[in-house]
This record gives structure tokens, sequence and C-alpha cells, in this order.
């Protein structure tokens, strides 16, 4: 992406942290635009954004407050910028590409290619962004979800421990003792990740399966990860490879269905007769990372949703079109699971796979 690219698209992703419902279509929209037009001139690039990232009338203030504020610094509203060829967005386009300031004009925020990046649909990254996306999946810090333990154990406060407190009583030959206390500890909550690596799902499927690496490498006793297409694979124990190419390059070797069709009511039945009942599934938290699109019985996929919502502490579906605008779950796939589901939740790009880290952390 060369540097006037990157200066546009930051002012995009600034446009999104102030509230305006920008997406990656409206974003390259936008870029289109400012190609054909001039991209020296303040007023051209102001309609062409204004154009393709507002979604209505009212985006056009927070519209007009952001691009003084990254183009010019200058923080008022209503700001219409005027046709000067020599115009703040000239200043932050030199300012990208490194050259020199005269003082005119000040650029008062940065565009982050990191923070572009996170954003950016992965199904859309050329191979050197794809390359650097693979580097960001090591800022992920996944945090295990926990649950009460049955066992109780010593506690400052809490409930009395009766058992504790009488043998203390005894050490003192029936004098007053000190009142013991115990309190339930907590323990891990297993993770399962099941991934679709069917035909629809191929521009993410390797995205997916290392941020399933990233979270087998935080607690490899905990995530168990499984591949689901027209077959059921466990890849857990490939993905227990410290370095995350040559685990996912072990994955692949065992994973025969690569880009195949999709079964999912079949697969997850398989899953839940093999492994969910047997004590995988319980009372675990279960991510489906799929998009739903199911070509076998849309019912046996619902019924066997519902076998694992009644198993699992938590189900959570990863739709990687869930993030995109005018997604809609109406394929009969997403449809059927719907009822079952507690998080239906966004996968398209890292800052949506942080997202949810979080939900599971927080299950």
């Amino acid at each position: 992406m060369t540097a006037p690219d990157l200066a546009l698209a930051g002012f995009a992703t600034a446009l999104r942290h102030a509230g305006l419902a920008v997406t990656a279509d409206r974003v390259q929209l936008f870029l289109r635009a400012v190609a054909v037009l001039d991209v020296t001139l303040t007023a051209d690039v102001y309609w062409a954004g204004r154009a393709a990232l507002c979604s209505g009338p009212d985006d056009t203030a927070r519209y007009d407050e952001v691009f003084a504020a990254w183009f010019a610094g200058d923080r008022t509203r209503g700001v219409v910028p005027s046709r000067t060829p020599q115009s703040s967005v000239q200043a932050a386009l030199d300012a990208a590409d490194g050259g020199d300031d005269n003082g005119d004009h000040t650029l008062t925020v940065s565009a982050s290619t990191t923070e572009v990046l996170r954003h950016r649909d992965v199904a859309e990254l050329s191979a050197a962004d794809r390359a650097e996306l693979s580097r960001l999946f090591g800022t992920l810090r996944p945090q295990v979800p926990l649950r009460r333990a049955n066992r109780r154990r010593p506690s400052h406060r809490g409930e009395i421990d009766p058992r504790r407190t009488l043998r203390a009583q005894l050490r003192q030959v029936g004098e007053p003792a000190r009142v013991h206390y115990r309190r339930r500890g907590v323990r891990p909550r297993r993770v399962v990740v099941l991934i679709d690596v069917s035909g629809s799902m191929r521009p993410y499927a390797d995205s997916l399966l290392r941020l399933a690496h990233t979270m087998v490498q935080q607690a490899p006793r905990i995530v168990e990860v499984f591949t689901i297409g027209t077959r059921l694979t466990r890849v857990t124990p490939a993905l227990r490879r410290r370095d995350p190419e040559f685990a996912l390059r072990a994955a692949g070797d065992v994973v025969p269905d690569w880009s195949g069709g999709t079964r999912l009511g079949e697969v997850l039945k398989v899953f839940l007769d093999r492994w969910g009942q047997r004590g995988t599934a319980r009372r675990a938290v279960v991510v489906v990372c799929s998009d739903g699109w199911e070509r076998g019985d849309a019912a046996l996929l619902g019924a066997q949703l519902e076998r694992l919502a009644s198993l699992a502490h938590r189900v959570v579906w990863l739709n990687p079109h869930r993030g995109k605008r005018g997604y809609e779950p109406v394929q009969a796939g997403i449809v059927a699971v719907l009822p079952h589901l507690d998080d239906l939740v966004a996968g398209h790009s890292l800052a949506s796979f942080a997202e949810l880290l979080e939900v599971v952390a927080d299950a």
C-alpha cells in the first residue's frame, strides 16, 4: 500500500473510531474514488470520503470534525475545506512520504499501518499484508476462562471450615482458637474450537488456525481444536508445536478435506458422539468458526447445536461475514443454529479475533 493510501486508510480508521460505520468495502470505494480524482486537492478528497464513508446525513458533523483533525489539526465543526492545490491533504501526504514540512501545515494524526491492518478483512489482504498479519497474531493475549471448583480451599474469608477449626481447638485442649475459613477455588474451563475448512471458508481458514494456535500455546492442556467440513479432524497435537508455520503445516498434513464441501450437521453429530458426550464439551466454552453454509440437512444441524448447547457452558459462533455491513443471518444453517447460540460474533479481522478472545475469557 502506498503512502497516500496509508494516509487515506488511516483517516477511514479514525472515522470508525469516531463512531461511523466504516466497512472494508467503503474504504476500498473511497480509495478508488480518490484515485480517479486528484489526491492533492482537499475538496476532491473531502467529497469522495463523504460520499463513500458516510451512511447518512447524521454522519456529516462527525465526518467534518475528523476530516479537519486528521488533515489540518482544526477541530471546529462543519469545516468544508477549500479547493486549493497546496492543501492540508498534500501536507498529510508529504508527511506520510517522509518529506519536509515548511511549517505551513501541521499533521496532528499519523496513519498507523498496524492499526489499519488490524481492522482489514483478512480475505482481502495481499501476500505481503498476510505475512505482516501473521506476525501480529503474536500480539494476541488469550485468557483462559475460569470456573468454580468443587473442592474448597483455605481462605481468609468465606464459610467457616468446621474441620480445621475443630482441630485447632483440640490442639489448644479445648481453649478458644482461631476460626478457620474456606471457599471454593477456581479451575480453568476447557475451550473447544471447531474450524470450518470447507471451500466457502478457504479465505479465513489460515487465520483461524493461527488464532487457534495462539490459544493452544497459551493453554495446551485446556484448548482442543478440531476442523470440520466433510470430516472431523483433531488438530490439537499439531498446533502444540511452538513455531506457528511448522504447526500449521503439520495441521495441514492431517486434514483431508481442505476446501471441500460442508456437512456441518453430520460432522457435529460425529463430534458429539465421539468427543462431546464423553467429556470434551461438557461445561466447556465451544467456539464454532463457520459461515453457516450447510449443504446437508439444516434441521440436523439445528438438532446437533441443541445437543451441544445442553452440554456446553457457552456456545459461541464466529461468522466472518458477521462484521460486514449489510450482513443478515438468513442462511439456512445460521437460521437453524441461532436459537441455541449464546453469542454470534464477527471473525473477519485481527481486531474481531481479539474481541472473540475477550468473549471467551469472560464466559
